[in-house]
């Protein structure tokens, strides 16, 4: 069996462990976080709900959950497609159950029937890392009839240390995910109808998730270590519109025109997946495999 394969089984089933962070991966060698410009909360964004659980300082926003309520914002426009990043801060200590969620959505505009595009940290117990899921749902219902496509990754770092960038690019052809500019996850468009085409706006939030967050719900939110803050900065999002010209040249996140990734960024992604990828829906046994072709089309 190739080495890499059996490197990446191995940590698929068991996880990689807490002492695994401080691996950097390689130079993915181009950085698209450079290509935007960054901008304030106020510039691009508003609050959604939970007011009172928000807060905007030094160009950071601090949004909070305690036992009353959390809080969410959302930008002020759709786009088509774009990138779309923030640098991040999570809580430390005792978050189970709880989620810190930076993403794409209009299930405002089409509600029962949305698409979806997530980057969520799942808190977690005492002495266990984070978990960084990605996820993207197509054309989903509110009926519990969503189709999930979950990748979980631990990080390479301990998050609620410092701020770092987390980011979605979205083009016509595939979305990836970024974390300070290296690829994790490359979803590509194989179909109109597992990839999402319809304008989505760009939201962050945090509530409580403790029936399924952590472990499966196994742990739950503790309100005695309340509040749980999650705080960004370092706002980008560049792209096309929905108001924009139909002839916007969607943005690449490789040094070359045709976008997708170039081969440092496929080396620097392959890496994190063979050291920090924890979960792929595509490789569970215990998924309908008829719900989600693009695993084996």
């Amino acid at each position: 069996m190739d080495y890499l394969v059996f490197f990446s089984l191995v940590f698929i089933l068991n996880g990689p462990s807490v002492t695994n962070a401080g691996y950097w991966p390689p130079s993915p060698g181009f950085y698209p976080s450079s290509k935007f410009r960054s901008m304030t909360f106020n510039q691009g964004f508003r609050n959604l709900w939970g007011p009172s659980h928000q807060s905007v300082h030094n160009n950071a926003l601090d949004i909070w959950l305690d036992r009353t309520s959390g809080s969410g914002f959302k930008s002020v426009k759709p786009f088509r497609s774009g990138y779309f990043g923030a640098s991040i801060k999570l809580q430390p200590g005792y978050t189970a159950g709880v989620i810190t969620a930076f993403y794409l959505s209009n299930n405002e505009a089409h509600p029962g029937f949305h698409d979806e595009v997530d980057i969520e940290f799942l808190g977690t117990t005492f002495g266990k890392p984070y978990t960084l899921q990605t996820n993207v749902y197509i054309r989903g219902s509110g009926d519990g009839k969503i189709i999930g496509r979950e990748m979980k990754f631990h990080l390479w770092f301990d998050p609620t240390k410092n701020f770092h960038h987390y980011a979605i690019l979205w083009s016509p052809k595939d979305l990836i995910f970024f974390v300070d500019d290296v690829p994790i996850r490359r979803y590509p468009r194989k179909s109109s109808a597992t990839f999402p085409l319809r304008p989505m706006w760009v939201y962050g939030s945090i509530w409580d998730a403790s029936s399924w967050a952590t472990e499966d719900g196994k742990y739950k939110a503790d309100y005695k270590y309340q509040p749980f803050v999650g705080r960004f900065t370092n706002f980008k999002a560049g792209g096309c519109s929905a108001y924009s010209s139909p002839w916007c040249r969607p943005v690449t996140a490789s040094p070359g025109r045709a976008g997708g990734l170039s081969r440092r960024q496929h080396m620097a992604m392959k890496w994190v997946h063979a050291h920090y990828l924890v979960y792929n829906y595509c490789w569970d046994n215990k998924r309908d495999h008829s719900l989600i072709p693009e695993c084996w089309k």
